[in-house]
């Protein structure tokens, strides 16, 4: 048996308010007619299992909203009673939630892979996240059930209804789910703050607008109030604030990132224990905010660190995807940011071979890449998603495209580090995760440079004081001169106090997401 919960009304868009009445339909393989919803949902359950005692395997593809959503379900799932384990233990959960992505098709890809691993492993399939919202009909996800964006402070009924055996669907446009749910960070010194679902753009290859609909911002007062409660947090060493668009923030409800911004920095902690990183913008929405963005920049409690996506350096090719701003507007928000934030590092996304795009076209984005050298370019070879307008362009050859991407690869890959001007330097770091290497810690210093240092034990969660001794493309390694604040005693401690008793405080070196 299906079922189907959605909300009825003609809005694909945004979420509805509070006071909106939530419409649902229930559908079934057997008649309706004469049975009542609750009856319906009586039948859920027909295994002697108790509910709330299973254990569940969380698995998280895309962006950091992505990563807050799954912190929420499993918060609401541990706060129920079930049981959270680690990849190591899949082979042992009882059921798997799998958190898509829809942004490119290698995540979806992955997704399909460990849709059919647990398919063979017998193992009850709970999908949520972008590629459900965005097209329920996608061929893996025959027969499963379904998550949607806007409904995952649904989670544990949704996962009590698949354990009993049910497919359960619930991808209707609802309200904004609250702020204030129980949440599991994967991380537990990184605190991520939705601003927003959605946005206000329509790019022409962009599959995520399908599932996030248009722009709905939470209110300032309770994003505010998550972010002091992170702050007030002895773990936590970073708040991010997340948006599909932060630069748009506010914009549906009389408010906007300026002023959100100014509300965030004066709840963080004066000693600086507690850092606040601002999320990806667009360049159209931003442009109007660029003064009051730098001002929180330079703030001593705020990362100077944004990732501001160009995708190409040809007004023509901006044009095809629809982005609404020119090469000279992209050029304005980083003139004026890197300007008034002394050392920002600027990120930035370029898409090599859009539909059309010339090699006068491919040119101008090489030559745009080259002039701003930044510190972190990710570079994406065109692939057209499903239901796109750019799915229907006519493509560049596909060995043209991958010969644009090697030609920018090797551009960025020459850039001299600007990691190489900190060596010698002290600076003042947030240690907050394990390297990928397993065996180093990774701190971030104010501009959002990895730092790796020697895992000394209690070291995780604190803030501290290191000389620059080496630097590579992409990292410095740091020698630990003071520790600033521990987690463990609330305050300063000497490095010969540094110990197992503070090991409580540090997370398990598994990384439970992935970043894609």
């Amino acid at each position: 048996m299906t079922l189907d919960i959605e909300d009825l009304s003609k809005q694909d868009a945004g979420p509805v308010s509070s006071s909106s009445q939530l419409s649902v339909t229930l559908q079934s393989s057997a008649s309706r007619k004469g049975r009542s919803k609750q009856e319906q949902l009586e039948g859920l359950d027909p295994e002697s299992k108790v509910p709330g005692t299973q254990s569940i395997w969380v698995k998280t593809f895309g962006c950091a909203h992505n990563v807050s959503d799954s912190e929420y379900m499993m918060g609401q799932l541990q706060a129920y009673g079930y049981k959270l384990v680690p990849e190591s233990e899949k082979d042992a959960a009882q059921l798997w939630l799998i958190n898509s992505c829809t942004v490119k098709s290698p995540s979806q890809s992955a997704m399909a892979t460990i849709i059919s691993a647990g398919k063979a492993a017998g193992k009850p399939l709970l999908v949520a996240g972008c590629v459900p919202q965005g097209d329920r009909k996608a061929a893996e996800l025959k027969g499963l059930s379904l998550l949607g964006v806007g409904a995952i402070d649904r989670v544990v009924e949704a996962v009590e209804a698949t354990l009993a055996g049910q497919q359960l669907l619930l991808l209707g446009r609802r309200k904004l789910p609250d702020l204030d749910l129980p949440k599991v960070r994967k991380n537990r010194h990184v605190e991520i703050v939705p601003l927003s679902t959605g946005c206000l753009g329509a790019c022409t290859y962009c599959k995520t607008k399908h599932a996030r609909g248009h722009l709905g911002s939470y209110r300032p007062e309770a994003i505010v109030k998550r972010v002091a409660a992170a702050a007030a947090d002895p773990l936590v060493r970073e708040v991010w604030l997340s948006s599909e668009d932060t630069g748009a923030y506010g914009r549906d409800i009389g408010s906007s990132i300026g002023e959100l911004l100014q509300r965030c920095v004066a709840v963080l902690p004066a000693d600086g224990r507690t850092m606040l990183r601002l999320g990806m913008t667009n360049p159209p929405f931003i442009l109007e905010h660029l003064e009051a963005v730098a001002e929180v920049l330079r703030h001593p409690c705020v990362f100077s660190y944004l990732h501001v996506p160009v995708q190409s350096g040809s007004d023509a090719v901006l044009l095809g995807m629809n982005r609404e701003y020119t090469v000279a507007e992209f050029r304005r928000v980083a003139d004026t940011l890197l300007e008034g934030v002394p050392g920002l590092e600027l990120a930035t996304d370029i898409i090599a071979g859009f539909p059309g795009e010339t090699a006068e076209d491919w040119q101008g984005t090489m030559d745009l890449v080259g002039q701003y050298r930044f510190a972190h370019c990710h570079i994406s070879q065109f692939y057209p998603r499903p239901g796109t307008p750019a799915a229907r362009m006519k493509r560049v050859p596909t060995q043209v495209v991958k010969e644009r991407s090697r030609q920018l690869t090797k551009l960025t890959d020459g850039f001299s580090s600007s990691c190489e001007g900190l060596v010698g330097s002290v600076q003042r770091c947030w240690v907050t995760d394990v390297a990928s290497d397993g065996y180093k810690l990774t701190a971030h210093t104010k501009n959002y440079t990895q730092v790796l240092l020697d895992a000394l034990p209690g070291l995780l969660g604190c803030v501290v004081e290191v000389e620059v001794v080496a630097a590579s493309r992409w990292s410095v390694s740091g020698r630990l001169l003071r520790v600033l604040f521990s987690p463990a005693v609330g305050g300063p401690v000497q490095l010969s106090s540094l110990s197992g008793a503070a090991a409580e405080h540090e997370p398990d070196a598994e990384r439970h997401c992935e970043e894609l």
